[in-house]
C-alpha cells in the first residue's frame, strides 16, 4: 500500500453531528412544508447535499429553501463534536508527512461555520466541497477533482467515510475505501478495503 493521501468525509466521520442535522431537518421541513417527521424517518438526508434533499422533498426553489436549513442549523452548532480520538489521529497522520484532504457534501459556508471542525481543519491541505465538482457524491467527480488538484493517482489515495454515498464515490473513482465504523454509519457494503472500528485503527496501516 503506497498511499500518499488520506481523504476524509466530514459528517459521521470526523464530526458527530447526526443529532443536530436531523433535528434541523425536522424543524425546517415543518417550517417550509408543514409536514412533521420523526427523526427516525429522516435518515435519507444524511450524506447528501441540502439542495438535493430539498429537490427530493419537492421544493420549488431548492437553493433558496436550503438557505433556510443552513440558518436553522446555526442554532444547533453547539451540539456538534469531533469523534473521540479524531484530533489525535489527524495530528499524527499529519506528522507522518501524509497528504490530508477532505471530500464533503457540505458547502463552503457550512464548512466554515463549524466550531468543532475548526479544531482540525488546518491539517487538511485540500478540501473539496459540493460546489467544487460538477456532480456530488456518489458520483466520482469530487474525488477526481481532488486527485487532479493534488496530482495523485487513484492507487495513491485512500478515502475514509461512513455512508454508501462515500463508498460509491470511491469505487467510481477507482480509489480504495475505508469505512468509519465509529459513528452511527449506515453503509450496506462489505467489500471495502478497510474497516476501522476507531480512528486510531487508521494509524495501524
Amino acid at each position: 500500500m503506497g498511499y500518499k493521501h488520506l481523504v476524509f468525509d466530514i459528517d459521521g466521520t470526523l464530526v458527530d453531528n447526526e443529532k443536530a442535522v436531523l433535528s434541523t431537518w425536522q424543524e425546517t421541513i415543518l417550517q417550509l412544508f408543514g409536514k412533521r417527521y420523526e427523526t427516525s424517518e429522516l435518515n435519507f438526508v444524511l450524506g447528501i447535499p441540502g439542495v438535493t434533499t430539498m429537490e427530493r422533498l419537492g421544493a420549488e426553489n431548492p437553493k433558496e429553501f436550503d438557505e433556510v436549513w443552513v440558518k436553522n442549523f446555526t442554532k444547533h452548532k453547539a451540539e456538534i463534536e469531533l469523534f473521540p480520538h479524531i484530533e489525535h489521529t489527524i495530528a499524527t497522520l499529519k506528522s507522518k508527512g501524509l497528504g490530508l484532504g477532505v471530500v464533503t457534501s457540505r458547502t463552503h459556508n457550512e464548512l466554515n461555520n463549524d466550531f468543532a471542525l475548526g479544531k482540525i481543519i488546518d491539517h487538511f491541505e485540500t478540501i473539496i466541497c459540493v460546489t467544487d465538482a460538477p456532480r456530488p457524491k456518489p458520483n466520482p467527480d469530487p474525488l477526481l477533482v481532488y486527485m487532479d488538484r493534488c496530482g495523485v493517482s487513484p492507487d495513491e489515495v485512500l478515502y475514509i467515510g461512513d455512508s454508501d454515498y462515500d463508498y460509491h464515490c470511491a469505487k467510481n473513482a477507482k480509489v480504495d475505501f475505508g469505512v468509519a465504523l465509529w459513528g452511527d454509519n449506515r453503509i450496506s457494503h462489505t467489500d471495502t478495503r478497510f474497516s476501522f472500528n476507531s480512528p486510531m485503527d487508521i494509524l495501524r496501516i
